[in-house]
């Protein structure tokens, strides 16, 4: 059932204007990758919208819901309420004292004590070192932490983060409450006794936004929901029209994730046999077999993927270096140097060439495989060979470095 709003004043406490927020999203996940593929990095740059056109005003004493399936951007909305992080265009006002709880232990240093954070946290809330021992044993009382308040909070479980964060949070005398989905790490005790403190501020006139994935608690003890898609907006307003219009969504996802893999499973049932992998050679620069020996480092070294295409398609190719325990050392591949690969039937030998390689793992093991630009695998070749590496005489580790070093005489500082 849901809780009855009480009179408040309704001067908005928070008024998003159509606020938007971009991210760019890197394709390159290393440092490796940005270097190897430095030609083509725009390409390898997308723009994630977490948000766009996002309008809203809360007013005081409201308690608001923020939900919607995973990525809608109830996070990303909140943080901006909470000024973690700025729009890329648009403004948020908010007014008031704001205690936000977005972030399992966030604020938290690890290798201070309970106490320590929370006269730090309590500062970062706004409230003086007299404030906060005003309320010092409350806090602690409400957390349960009891003699642990003395112990680093490293130590301390997901639970004893979220009871102490979530104590210090409602005992700052906020005006505006942010809390995302913490507190369904507490056990259910700790829950019953959140939501009575949320009900408290309910009756004293307290602005709460919450995010939940559980709609129960959202028609439990909010009186106004929003639910997010896509980042837009699609419902502002009744909690039980919103929580159905959440309940729609996951049914639309479901659906069109399940025609989505049997698409899938179709695309590649099509192009099955339309490109074999038939081997991957390895020689070294003066165009010997790579295996007969340790290879040293500093060789230079070309793999050959062998691929006889049956039927027209646009394919890329590539192989990957793994360790013995399954780990990618290396990978490349035709797209990653722009390389067009023939569409006509044949056979053809599409070579890769690595200059002064320096492994540094005993073994690694060869794979090869083919796809579509959109990632549909058409052929496969595991355990294509392997390759044994020199061990490296001064260090150790994934590469091999021609290291040196030097020992010289300093001069004592006194």
């Amino acid at each position: 059932m849901n809780i009855t709003e009480t009179a408040v004043n309704t001067e908005a406490i928070i008024s998003v204007r159509d606020a938007s927020k971009r991210f760019v999203l890197h394709k390159d996940k290393s440092i490796k990758d940005r270097i190897l593929y430095f030609r083509s990095r725009e390409k390898s740059r997308s723009d994630f919208w977490a948000l766009r056109n996002i309008s809203l005003e809360v007013e005081q004493g409201q308690t608001l819901g923020l939900i919607g399936h995973n990525g809608s951007g109830k996070s990303t909305l909140l943080k901006l309420i909470g000024g973690i992080i700025d729009p890329t265009s648009g403004a948020v006002l908010r007014r008031g004292r704001v205690a936000a709880l977005l972030e399992l232990g966030a604020g938290f240093h690890p290798d201070l004590s309970g106490r320590a954070n929370v006269y730090i946290n309590a500062a970062i809330l706004g409230l003086s070192t007299a404030e906060t021992d005003l309320v010092f044993d409350d806090i602690v009382e409400f957390s349960g932490i009891g003699e642990f308040i003395e112990t680093q909070v490293k130590f301390y479980s997901s639970g004893m983060y979220v009871r102490l964060a979530f104590a210090v949070a409602v005992h700052s005398d906020p005006d505006l409450l942010l809390v995302d989905e913490v507190l369904a790490v507490g056990d259910e005790p700790f829950q019953q006794k959140c939501m009575n403190k949320i009900r408290e501020f309910q009756r004293e006139g307290r602005t709460i936004v919450l995010v939940s994935h559980s709609a129960e608690q959202v028609a439990d003890v909010c009186t106004r929901a929003v639910v997010l898609d896509a980042g837009e907006i699609v419902h502002d307003g009744d909690v039980g029209e919103g929580i159905r219009v959440l309940r729609e969504g996951y049914e639309r996802d479901r659906v069109a994730a399940a025609a989505k893999e049997r698409a899938s499973a179709d695309a590649a049932e099509q192009l099955a046999g339309a490109v074999d992998i038939l081997a991957v050679d390895v020689t070294t620069a003066d165009g010997k077999a790579a295996g007969a020996e340790p290879i040293a480092p500093g060789s230079s070294l070309t793999f050959t993927i062998r691929a006889r295409v049956n039927s027209p398609v646009d394919w890329i190719t590539g192989f990957t270096l793994q360790s013995m325990l399954g780990q990618t050392i290396y990978y490349l591949n035709t797209k990653g140097l722009e390389l067009e690969t023939p569409t006509a039937p044949g056979d053809y030998a599409i070579s890769f060439t690595l200059p002064d390689v320096n492994f540094g793992r005993e073994r690694l093991i060869i794979s090869a495989g083919a796809e579509t630009g959109d990632g549909v695998t058409i052929a496969q070749l595991q355990n294509a060979g392997h390759l044994d590496f020199a061990p490296d005489p001064t260090g150790g580790g994934v590469v091999q470095f021609a290291a040196t070093g030097a020992i010289n005489s300093v001069e004592r500082v006194s």
